[in-house]
């Protein structure tokens, strides 16, 4: 399948936490890519200022569908939440 939609969650996270915010991500890539419905892709993106998880879907509804999940609510975002120094910025994008 092709990526149609992409779910970019941006965070502001301390350098000091970013090693248990990269063991979030490696804990949860492939249980999302096995389990959630739509999920193609996901990769971590590290910048100075910030990190960002983008998540591949096969559709806009399935990519907005995972955050409304219990991996989502109940493991990923608990996981992270303590390491935020900001609220995350969560966008949809549909690919042209």
């Amino acid at each position: 399948m092709k990526v149609k939609a992409y779910l970019e969650i941006t965070m502001k996270i301390d350098n000091a936490n970013r090693p248990d915010a990269a063991n979030v991500y490696t804990k949860y890539r492939q249980p999302f890519l096995d389990e959630i419905d739509g999920a193609l892709t996901k990769e971590l993106l590290i910048r100075d200022e910030d990190v960002q998880v983008l998540h591949g879907f096969d559709s806009v509804e399935k990519a907005q569908a995972y955050l409304s999940t219990d991996m989502f609510k109940n493991d990923v975002f608990v996981g992270l939440q303590p390491l935020w120094s900001a609220d995350p910025d969560v966008r949809i994008y549909t690919v042209a």
